[in-house]
């Protein structure tokens, strides 16, 4: 018997039975998926250039105490600082002003204002010479011999003073050169009628220069130097013994050149020939000395101290004293302390602005002078003009022109020669006729001016043209 054939099986064909276990399997992977944390997959390695842009927060200093530095971030801690240091810088400079305020205040207040000379010229405006061309200053130096505030040491205080030295100190408009002009304190005057501090009227007089200053005061000296030369005097400054010493000392002291030795024992000073830098009481003993030396004239008294303050001026020009504050301020504070001015001179601001202008022009163009002087005829220890070479020298001050020195080698002075004539004088003191041949050393000057005895604030002191 045959069996009929059973059809072929295709295996491609799933048996449902057959697949069920799998189709089981596959679905209990995702629930296993859900329940098992998943395997952190290896990384990409074509994705790792993109990952490695950025960056990974940084972790958290857990040592860093709560409240210090290391919480702030940097740029506040930058801000802090700054403001720290703008406080500092703030208060720095505040003090630095206040300091200079201090100062300021403190030499100023040093300075004494004359205003009885100031009220008594504006009184007699209309007897005074014109102003000087403009931009010119005409200054009366007056050193004064008083007795008080601790002067007692060089003589007895009678309550009066006398003016030891008088200078004319002439600066020219463009301030290329200075002619200062030591009027004798023994020269015969017409002294104007004044009116002293207290309110007394000293009568009009032909008497010696110096009795102007103790009887009448500054307002009285300067109408007699007026009167003499015909020059507005524009400002004056009255500086004392104690003063002078003090400025000598405040610069280090001063060099001057002695001929022959010194022994006078009415100035207390000993020196001997040649070279000597002179502190303040032997400098102040040196400009005042008469007797012990020369003639004992007042004229050769004035020469010595016209080589003084030409050494002392050529000091403050070459240590740069005016520029350097350490220097400045002993020199300004000796300087006021003593110092009495009028209004427009009164302020340690007017003071520096005029040694500034003093320091601009150069040391061979400042010139010293004497007015030239003679005998007085009716009395030998007594002075009077030599014409026409006193009017020469005020004429050449009026108009703003300089002049020519020349020093002898014996360093008196007195004599004059002129090369320029000029209008009558405008004083009526006794006055003759006479002249001297200068010596070869003139001072930097138009060929054409005049030429007087003097000196230059740059000659060597102890040289020939010293």
């Amino acid at each position: 018997m045959t069996t009929p054939a059973q059809p072929s099986r295709d295996d491609s064909a799933a048996d449902p039975e057959d697949e069920a276990p799998e189709a089981d399997e596959s679905a209990e992977a995702p629930v296993k998926a859900e329940t098992a944390e998943a395997p952190v997959p290896a990384p990409d390695e074509t994705d790792q250039p993109a990952e490695a842009t950025e960056a990974p927060a940084p972790a958290p200093d857990e040592s860093a105490a709560p409240g210090s530095d290391a919480e702030v971030p940097a740029p506040r801690r930058r801000f802090r600082w700054l403001k720290y240091t703008a406080i500092a810088t703030s208060v720095l400079v505040l003090a630095c002003a206040g300091g200079v305020w201090y100062v300021y205040q403190h030499l100023n207040g040093n300075i004494t204002t004359d205003t009885v000379t100031e009220n008594e010229l504006k009184a007699q405006a209309s007897q005074r010479p014109p102003e000087g061309p403009a931009s010119t200053e005409n200054i009366l130096l007056i050193g004064s011999d008083s007795r008080s505030g601790g002067n007692d040491k060089y003589g007895q205080d009678t309550g009066t003073q006398r003016s030891d030295t008088t200078i004319l100190l002439h600066l020219s408009a463009d301030r290329s050169n200075a002619t200062a002009v030591s009027i004798p304190r023994d020269l015969m005057v017409h002294v104007p009628k004044c009116t002293k501090s207290d309110g007394s009227t000293v009568a009009a007089k032909f008497e010696q220069f110096n009795w102007a200053f103790e009887f009448g005061g500054a307002a009285c000296t300067i109408r007699a130097v007026e009167e003499l030369t015909g020059v507005r005097v524009d400002h004056h400054l009255i500086v004392d013994f104690s003063g002078f010493k003090n400025m000598v000392n405040a610069v280090g002291g001063v060099e001057v050149c002695t001929p022959v030795a010194i022994h006078d024992t009415y100035s207390h000073l000993n020196l001997s020939a040649g070279k000597h830098k002179l502190n303040g009481e032997q400098a102040l003993g040196y400009v005042r000395v008469r007797h012990g030396i020369g003639d004992g004239s007042d004229t050769e008294r004035i020469s010595r101290q016209q080589d003084f303050l030409a050494s002392l001026i050529k000091k403050v020009q070459s240590n740069g004293v005016l520029l350097n504050p350490g220097k400045v301020y002993p020199l300004l504070d000796a300087a006021t302390k003593s110092l009495t001015a009028d209004p427009g001179l009164n302020s340690l601001s007017d003071l520096y602005a005029l040694a500034q202008r003093l320091q601009k022009i150069p040391a061979g163009s400042i010139h010293f002078v004497t007015a030239p002087v003679e005998p007085y005829v009716q009395d030998r220890n007594r002075d009077q003009l030599v014409q026409p070479d006193a009017e020469t020298l005020f004429a050449a001050i009026r108009a703003d022109q300089p002049v020519r020195v020349s020093s002898d080698d014996s360093g008196t002075s007195g004599s004059t020669s002129s090369t320029a004539s000029a209008s009558p004088s405008p004083s009526d003191s006794p006055s003759a006729t006479g002249s001297a041949t200068p010596s070869s050393t003139p001072s930097t000057s138009p060929s054409n001016a005049p030429t007087f005895k003097g000196t230059t604030a740059d000659r060597d002191i102890c040289g020939k043209g010293r």
